[in-house]
């Protein structure tokens, strides 16, 4: 089976190098250099350098394949997607665009294949469990708490991004859309800030993201939901501050005579100091906590920077959950056509097992505990 993985960063790279074992796969990039990374790791892989904005040209470059994964940053994800499904193809998605995915249910139906959408590590696994235990018992509340950080704590931002720092800053100027007694409530990012401890870590501070997403209409039902990033403590005061300073802004300004947005500036700035060493130590760390009338059952993740195979923590925890899912659809163990969210495929047992069994076989390790 081939199967084509659009985005050579970091987390394309995961998931491309993981599913070469099984699959033969190709790689799109528009950088030459992330697909030589990528060859240099495993000369299996084939790479094609091709401007992935270039959406016209999809049809022509996905024929030859059986399955697509789009890993591109999240401002190109929506058209990304809409047109891997018009090219006819099955696909997975961690883009994490900020879209509605369900417009593009009438067109995946239409064409008769299977969209999973959001499927990272949050959202995505948090995702599966929901979906999971919303089949079992009767669920109150729905918390999450997710964080990917360097283990060596270095000022001023004591952070490095997992992901694209434009894709990063989203998360801190998009409004938090949470659910509290059956309403959808909207919130600033950054807001509701709560110190909480977690072991092998220390004291983290958390605040409010939109990642409910899909959440917030397939499990409407759920009077409270809220999922919350963690940071180590500090990290929202400065944030805060930049975004006061107006380093957030999208209107041009005029410096010395040129036109400048001053997020694409700061996001430039931040390429390089929140990019991460290529041994650079980091993890994961992760809590959900699902609450019913009679337990609470609560998952945890502490997941670290891999040194055998140099693969960090944030790109194995999304990418090989990326992977699950296309391992669910290669082994037509879900076959319907449309577009789904992982809660809506978490609630099949099977298809639940396989993911944890996915990931467990790779050392990324849930811990369930029941109270």
């Amino acid at each position: 089976m081939t199967i084509a993985v659009l985005g050579a960063g970091m987390v394309g790279r995961a998931i491309a190098l993981d599913l070469a074992n099984d699959y033969t796969v190709t790689s799109f990039d528009v950088s030459a250099a992330n697909l030589e990374v990528l060859i240099k790791r495993n000369t299996s892989v084939q790479t094609v350098m091709a401007d992935l904005s270039q959406f016209d040209a999809y049809k022509n470059w996905l024929s030859p394949f059986d399955l697509v994964v789009t890993a591109v940053p999240g401002f190109m994800g929506y058209k990304t997607l809409e047109a891997v499904i018009n090219a006819g193809k099955n696909v997975v998605d961690i883009s994490f665009f900020p879209e509605e995915a369900m417009q593009l249910d009438a067109l995946a139906k239409e064409k008769a294949v299977t969209v999973i959408t959001d499927c990272g590590v949050a959202p995505g696994m948090s995702n599966f469990i929901i979906g999971r235990y919303n089949a079992e018992m009767k669920v109150k509340a729905f918390e999450c708490y997710v964080g990917g950080l360097p283990k060596e704590r270095i000022p001023p931002f004591e952070y490095k991004a997992p992901f694209s720092p434009v894709d990063v800053i989203q998360e801190y100027i998009r409004p938090a859309r949470l659910v509290e007694q059956g309403s959808i409530v909207t919130k600033p990012a950054l807001s509701d800030r709560e110190l909480m401890l977690f072991d092998k870590v220390g004291e983290l501070e958390a605040f409010n993201t939109d990642g409910l997403r899909s959440l917030i209409h397939t499990m409407g039902h759920i009077p409270d939901m809220k999922e919350k990033t963690l940071r180590y403590p500090g990290h929202i005061d400065l944030i805060i501050a930049l975004q006061q300073a107006g380093f957030f802004d999208i209107t041009p300004i005029r410096v010395n005579g040129v036109s400048v947005v001053p997020l694409d500036f700061t996001s430039a700035l931040l390429v390089n100091e929140w990019k991460p060493g290529p041994d650079e130590e980091e993890f994961t760390v992760m809590k959900v906590v699902i609450k019913g009338e009679d337990k609470t059952v609560i998952y945890d993740l502490y997941d670290t920077y891999d040194p055998v195979t140099k693969i960090s923590s944030m790109a194995r925890t999304t990418g090989y959950t990326c992977n699950a899912a296309v391992n669910l659809i290669t082994k037509k163990l879900f076959t319907e056509k449309g577009v789904f969210p992982p809660e809506l495929i978490g609630n099949r047992k099977d298809c639940f097992d396989f993911v944890i069994a996915y990931l467990k076989n790779r050392k990324v390790i849930w811990k369930k505990t029941e109270q």
